[in-house]
């Protein structure tokens, strides 16, 4: 929702409103498609759902070229591992180690992977290379299955380890 409050004060703003003669209001549909993103409560998170098996050959399919085939890294970042290391002078940053909500990951996933096709995943697709990344990271069991109830309710190991902006304009 943050996203299109955003869009929406941008489509208020006079410049957009023909002074140039570009643009157009969205209509109820684009508004939609572009209304994606997750809160870390889960609000926003589609219906459907995804098991930690159907994640690995997605996993495998779609994301191991760039980040290993077990989260260790590749071309891109590492996705697993690190647990531990945050407080040492070469602290390793993974969803595992340092992500402080499971909703964090679906949403990043959903939005710009993989890398060469973002946001062409099915939310099922999303849900279970969720659940297959968070098991690398041990942080769910091999027979999890994770839906718009379960995903929220994920535990992070770092969830703790983040402190609230007290800064009045972030609405904290």
């Amino acid at each position: 929702m943050r996203r299109l409050a955003w869009l929406l004060l941008l489509l208020a703003c006079p410049l957009q409103a023909g002074q140039y003669g570009l643009g157009s209001p969205p209509d109820a549909a684009l508004l939609r498609d572009w209304d994606i993103d997750v809160g870390p409560d889960g609000a926003g998170l589609p219906p459907a759902s995804g098991s930690v098996a159907e994640g690995r050959r997605v996993y495998a399919e779609r994301c191991a070229a760039c980040h290993g085939a077990d989260g260790q890294g590749g071309p891109m970042d590492r996705l697993a591992g690190g647990q531990g290391t945050l407080a040492t002078a070469k602290p390793v940053k993974t969803v595992g180690s340092y992500w402080p909500y499971a909703t964090t990951l679906f949403d990043y996933v959903r939005r710009a992977m993989p890398f060469d096709a973002p946001q062409s995943l099915e939310p099922g697709e999303v849900y279970a290379v969720s659940a297959f990344v968070l098991y690398l990271n041990g942080i769910v069991a091999a027979d999890a299955v994770l839906d718009a109830k379960s995903l929220p309710l994920v535990k992070m190991p770092n969830r703790d380890g983040f402190v609230a902006d007290p800064r009045p304009d972030t609405g904290r």
